[in-house]
């Protein structure tokens, strides 16, 4: 019988009593050098391959620095139920053996405590990983997320053309580690400690001195792309916006992220697209902007990306031209979809983002009021001959004096009301809706239930948008973890970004090199969006305003309900397609679909792709 959770220290280590709560590796342990680094190596045996139905049966690992074991972990483990047969049969764990020894609540504390502050190495991670997380939701306790190295990844990059096979008997036995594995947790883990040095080796002649190179190491896919890596060594961890250079000078690729070290390491055979690839081999420089928050960065993307069309570059590459729906100037107003609304216009609603919607619009509105859609010019004699859409109701038909003019004057002037109050447009839609699913015709109900939510976040995106750009001069701030961000816009531009430190005063704006060319004070939709999406954040407020901010008020009860119901359709489609496709990930007791345990150590935000 093995004692419980006994530790064999060969310098003095101490398993604690109780799990305090974890000591995670921050940003700056994973620049720590390999040589000074703590692993913790272990192994675990269980009843089988689901974490959240089997259980742990036996735990061993290593605490291992610098080549020097510093202590050891082994027990067994009650499972609270009997070992199959096929599991005793591979590895030897009888219920006998396992009838005196402690549930996994004793020895889980034990087990955190031992892990506190180390990298976390095993043999296919994932699923020792996926266990003891289940473990630690199931008894209360601190969900482990420890950096990963994984010796199998390490292995298929470290020595793909020198195995038959990457399990750990194969490579121990490549490697020549002292210790066979044997399907016992101590054994399996004191070989991973030799296979991970054996591993280390390799990885040093590639230049991996760090743990952040390691696991970067383990996730390449390319030795030639992992090798350039030095294009970025002195990338700051803060959020900025950079380029991909050519030998020429040329920009190849713009992006942003809020970590540049984490985001730009990746490029370097981590990323698996090959126009990626393609692009790092023609890279000759990479440069960086650091920028004081997110959306200057994002901003500052934009507009590069819009002004050098960088090659690899496909989105946002194309300036998104706003649209309007007007109202045309003769004596039977149609509507139409334009760019720029003038003179020859009653009036206009907007603006939205692409022709799609504002075309989408303009069918709800021609659908739910009594106006023409026909690009007929009709005379006021009105002696034209009718269409089919005066019988179905759809149209006054003032083209054969159905209607006279001061009659459909009254119903435009209803629809160019709905640029300040758009409740009306959205009861008669849901209204049609309901009638529609009332009489079976399900398809037709979903395509107008999309079409109002559609509608919905169009009309209240282009409120926003509308009180952006008729302020000359508007500064707000929105507090965040780090200090205060505060953004100075020109008509809805940014112009300059700050962060204020916490518990600091104020300070020069920062953010010159985002100063708008005069000919560029009017802002893309798109970048009206970036500024909508930074002021939906907590705690927005303003601080300076060249003229009172306002926003209709008419509507937005009508607005709020459809927004609503539109984020609950999509949590609920979103569902059901992860369950058809059988991608949705349940996590019972804590488990871990596979790959969940290979944790990023650089993170950062994903530039334009």
């Amino acid at each position: 019988m093995a004692p419980p959770a006994t530790t064999t220290p060969r310098a003095a280590v101490r398993a604690p009593a109780a799990a305090a709560p974890p000591h995670q590796l921050g940003f700056e342990d994973l620049g720590t050098p390999l040589i000074e680094t703590v692993f913790v190596v272990l192994d675990l045996e269980t009843t089988g391959l689901d974490p959240a139905g089997d259980r742990i049966t036996e735990v061993g690992a290593v605490k291992v620095r610098g080549g020097e074991v510093l202590g050891e972990l082994r027990t067994f483990v009650h499972p609270g139920r009997p070992i199959p047969a096929r599991i005793t049969a591979v590895t030897g764990i009888t219920d006998a053996m396992v009838a005196d020894a402690p549930g996994a609540e004793a020895v889980l504390d034990h087990v955190l405590g031992f892990l506190a502050g180390a990298v976390f190495v095993a043999h296919n991670a994932a699923f020792d990983l996926a266990f003891l997380r289940a473990a630690a939701t199931a008894h209360h306790r601190p969900r482990p997320d420890p950096v990963v190295v994984d010796t199998a990844r390490l292995s298929r990059r470290l020595l793909a053309d020198e195995v038959r096979d990457h399990r750990l008997a194969t490579v121990a036995r490549h490697l020549k580690a002292r210790t066979a594995p044997a399907h016992r947790a101590l054994a399996d883990a004191r070989a991973t400690v030799d296979v991970l040095h054996g591993l280390l080796e390799r990885a040093g002649s590639l230049g991996a001195t760090t743990v952040e190179d390691l696991v970067e190491l383990a996730r390449s896919r390319s030795h030639r792309a992992y090798r350039r890596r030095d294009l970025v060594a002195d990338a700051p961890r803060t959020c900025g916006v950079y380029r991909f250079l050519d030998a020429d000078g040329r920009t190849l690729y713009v992006g942003k992220a809020t970590d540049l070290r984490g985001r730009l390491r990746t490029y370097f055979g981590q990323d698996p697209r090959r126009r990626m690839a393609d692009m790092v081999r023609e890279t000759a420089r990479v440069t960086w902007q650091v920028t004081p928050t997110l959306l200057a960065a994002e901003v500052a993307e934009l507009r590069a990306i819009q002004a050098e069309q960088p090659r690899f570059n496909r989105r946002s590459r194309r300036q998104v031209t706003a649209r309007w729906v007007a109202c045309t100037r003769e004596p039977f107003p149609r509507l139409v979809v334009t760019r720029a609304p003038g003179a020859g216009h009653l009036g206009a609603i907007g603006p939205f983002r692409d022709a799609a919607t504002a075309r989408q619009l303009c069918e709800a509105i021609e659908e739910l009021y009594p106006i023409r859609s026909c690009t007929t010019r009709l005379r006021l004699r009105q002696d034209h001959p009718a269409c089919v859409l005066k019988d179905l109701g759809r149209c006054g038909a003032p083209c054969d004096g159905s209607q006279d003019r001061a009659s459909y004057a009254r119903d435009i002037e209803e629809v160019l009301a709905l640029a300040g109050d758009p409740s009306p447009l959205l009861h008669r839609s849901a209204a049609r809706m309901a009638a529609q699913a009332a009489a079976g015709h399900y398809e037709r109900a979903r395509e107008l239930r999309d079409r109002s939510h559609l509608l919905a976040r169009a009309l209240s995106a282009q409120r926003v948008h509308r009180w952006l750009t008729a302020t000359a001069s508007l500064e707000l701030a929105r507090p965040v973890p780090r200090g205060t961000e505060v953004v100075r816009l020109d008509h809805g531009a940014l112009v300059a970004a700050e962060l204020v430190p916490a518990g600091g005063g104020a300070s020069a704006l920062v953010g010159s090199t985002l100063t708008l060319e005069p000919a560029s004070t009017d802002p893309s939709y798109a970048e009206l969006e970036l500024v909508r999406s930074w002021i939906a954040g907590e705690g927005v407020r303003i601080r300076t305003t060249s003229t009172p901010v306002s926003s209709p008020v008419a509507g937005g009860k009508a607005l709020a309900t459809h927004l609503a119901a539109a984020r609950r359709t999509d949590q609920l489609v979103r569902r059901d397609r992860q369950a058809l496709a059988g991608s949705k990930v349940r996590r019972r007791g804590g488990g871990e679909p596979p790959g969940g345990g290979d944790t990023a150590t650089g993170g950062g935000g994903v530039g334009d792709a």
